[in-house]
């Protein structure tokens, strides 16, 4: 399916008007006419691009502010923005291979996060067999805070049986969490203990939830600070001054968009019940559905959700997405063919 302009509720494909749940564009922020008001006041100011270091000697105040407030809501030591989520999870990546001995991911992390020589967290549904050794080593755990096909959080409580020997680092991707779960909306990261771990890193995606162009690094002042003084970070340009600035200026805009939000959830899930074909979590907006044809079934109801090969050409993904953007009657007819397909 290709179009020729961006998709909010309503998508156009061959002249016809349908209905669309899909995307990643939680918040509807990315067509919203309000926040692209603050971003094209943010282009005013900032320029539609700045492609120098973060190191160079003229340095953007906007990267400051805006980082800082990110880290106050993301209730972390500090963070740091750059230019994709993709760039921030390789950055984190190369950085912590040089210290650490091995890594491990949970299962359905994403690649942005993925060492080449992960090994799996579980073996046959327990903690790999050599995180309950007495060696004396480094490790890196990867995870997504809601990985793909899944609609809640993975348990973290179980890397409390893993060998004190072990000096553990989190690595946490939360590019489909921030800005929409959470006690304060900014996602799951400052929720997780850390009275087993050596530290745990934050990355995220902020093209999704959020609707900015680019990724952010999240934890320790002196973590951080590391990240900064690597080689890819110096030579890299940043992320656009200009989106940061839209975001400054657009904190009614997110709190309201996450009040619709719940809304349209609470609305859409309230006396719905669904069978074990679909995975979902009624505080959540994405609804996956296990059947093979359901694609088409919603498509002859002029209905288009999220339906690709990912993140493998031999695996379909089929994933229902609800938006803050969505009325009351895009939920009511959707709501109402689930609940007949059952």
């Amino acid at each position: 399916m290709e179009v020729v302009k961006a998709p909010n509720a309503k998508i156009v494909l061959d002249s016809k008007s349908m209905s669309y749940f899909g995307g990643t564009s939680y918040l509807g922020l990315a067509t919203l006419p309000a926040f692209q008001d603050a971003i094209i006041h943010g282009i005013k100011k900032w320029g539609t691009a700045y492609g120098s270091s973060r190191h160079s000697n003229v340095k953007l105040g906007i990267y400051k502010d805006a980082e800082a407030l990110l880290a106050s809501q993301l209730q972390t030591e500090s963070c740091v923005t750059v230019s994709s989520g993709m760039l921030a999870g390789k950055l984190v990546l190369d950085f912590l291979s040089r210290y650490n001995t091995r890594f491990y991911h949970y299962p359905n992390t994403h690649p942005a996060i993925l060492s080449p020589n992960s090994l799996p967290l579980f073996v046959d549904q327990k903690l790999h067999p050599s995180l309950l050794t007495d060696t004396i080593e480094n490790i890196v755990i990867s995870a997504d805070a809601i990985p793909t096909a899944y609609a809640s959080p993975p348990d973290f409580s179980v890397l409390e049986h893993i060998s004190k020997q072990k000096q553990i680092t989190l690595l946490l991707d939360e590019s489909h969490s921030i800005g929409i779960t959470g006690e304060t909306g900014m996602g799951i990261f400052n929720g997780i203990s850390t009275t087993h771990l050596h530290q745990k890193i934050m990355v995220a995606s902020l093209g999704k939830a959020m609707g900015l162009p680019g990724g952010i690094i999240a934890g320790d002042v002196s973590f951080i600070n590391e990240i900064k003084s690597t080689v890819t970070f110096s030579t890299a340009s940043g992320m656009s001054p200009a989106y940061l600035e839209g975001y400054l200026q657009s904190q009614t805009i997110y709190k309201a968009q996450q009040e619709k939000l719940k809304e349209n959830l609470l609305y859409f899930f309230d006396g719905l019940e669904l069978d074990d074909t679909f995975i979902f979590n009624k505080n959540y907006p994405n609804i996956y559905n296990l059947k093979p044809d359901f694609n088409e079934s919603l498509l002859e109801q002029n209905i288009v959700i999220t339906n690709f090969n990912y993140p493998t050409p031999k695996d379909i993904l089929s994933r229902i997405v609800l938006s803050a953007n969505h009325s009351k009657t895009d939920l009511k007819t959707l709501k109402r063919l689930l609940a007949n397909s059952n």
